[in-house]
């Protein structure tokens, strides 16, 4: 739409705006926030603290989503007063400030009708994610850390909750692993896309020549488990272990043992928790997020068959999925999509909605 002329510019946005309702429905939003601020302002809820953080996530996020609406529609409005002022009185500044504003409209309202995009199994679920050192020793610990934190501050921006489960911190520098939440509706389907091999070329800091190094680090992002998911797993097929939590917290995290580890035997699949005090509670964590992973390893079974009909042999999609090359040159490039920039200190920094938004039109385009 950018080129057209601004008064057509703003009417196809109001239209954009008006599909991107018919799909998301605010007037069944309205209704939802309307029971939900009756569950909230019941004393009863908090006996129940799982349900009761539930509520309030899903009540925040209602809130926000509606505000949003009004927001872009009362900016529709606004930008041609703001265009017709700046040629009434010929003035720049009003011209050029409705100017960024309009492409401002444009580009939130893309991101928004992006949105309408998650409409699979587990779309509207939030996120489990892990990530894993890879090939690349001390560098490799040290980009997990670094797409730690820049996942973390994407969520951050967002204003979205997290919550690190587990951390097991590499000899002599970043992580050889962790698993954390993404506390928000959606987030599931917004990050799938980032399960994958991701890829990072940079002079090394733990080389004493300072050489080139490629390191690799393994992400995985998978749906939470709720209680329809059927997600059963008998006792005989974990083992438990239990130890002293270890790496930055408090000292009662620290000395007692507390953390617990769950195998589960006939995958060998491995999760651990060590963010609580509880040894019950850790152990409640732990369950959810092997769930979450057997979840995740049946719905990616399930798609590889489909994929397997449709003739393309069930070749999975999530292997290497993203290079970050920060010598000679800076560069990110996501080598599925085609997205690049050249501001990777930003993209490390939290700026991958571009990248995001491009996986899920990607994934949708694919099938996925």
């Amino acid at each position: 739409m950018a080129g057209l002329d601004p008064a057509e510019e703003i009417a196809a946005l109001k239209s954009t705006l008006a599909s991107i309702e018919a799909v998301l429905d605010p007037a069944a939003m309205q209704t939802e926030l309307a029971s939900l601020n009756e569950q909230a302002a019941d004393p009863e809820l908090w006996a129940d603290q799982d349900r009761a953080q539930k509520v309030h996530r899903r009540l925040s996020y209602l809130e926000a989503e509606l505000g949003r609406l009004d927001g872009l529609h009362q900016r529709l409005d606004d930008t041609p007063v703001l265009f017709q002022m700046a040629e009434e009185a010929d003035d720049a500044p009003t011209r050029e400030e409705a100017t960024r504003e309009l492409a401002a409209l444009r580009s939130e309202i893309d991101a928004l009708e992006v949105r309408t995009l998650l409409n699979g199994e587990y779309d509207a679920r939030e996120a489990l994610i892990s990530i894993n050192a890879q090939a690349g020793g001390a560098d490799a610990a040290d980009f997990a850390e670094n797409l730690l934190r820049m996942y973390l501050r994407w969520a951050e921006r967002h204003k979205y909750p997290t919550e690190v489960y587990d951390t097991s911190y590499a000899e002599e520098a970043g992580i050889k692993s962790t698993t954390f939440a993404v506390n928000a509706p959606y987030a599931y389907g917004t990050l799938r896309g980032e399960h994958g091999t991701h890829r990072m070329v940079r002079i090394s800091k733990y080389d004493n020549q300072g050489r080139r190094q490629t390191s690799f680090a393994g992400v995985d992002v998978m749906p939470v488990v709720e209680q329809t998911d059927h997600i059963d797993i008998p006792e005989d097929e974990i083992r438990v272990d239990v130890f002293r939590s270890s790496g930055p917290g408090g000292q009662g995290v620290n000395t007692t043992d507390s953390a617990v580890r769950l195998t589960h035997v006939p995958t060998g699949i491995v999760v651990s928790c060590q963010n609580e005090r509880s040894q019950i509670q850790n152990r409640a964590t732990a369950m959810a997020v092997l769930q979450a992973k057997l979840l995740e390893r049946r719905r990616q079974e399930e798609a590889e068959q489909m994929q397997a009909l449709r003739g393309d042999g069930g070749r999975a999609w999530g292997t290497q999925i993203r290079n970050y090359v920060l010598y000679p040159y800076q560069n990110v490039k996501d080598v599925r999509t085609g997205m690049e920039t050249g501001n990777a200190v930003a993209v490390l920094d939290g700026e991958i909605d571009e990248f995001i938004d491009a996986e899920i039109r990607w994934l949708r385009q694919n099938g996925r």
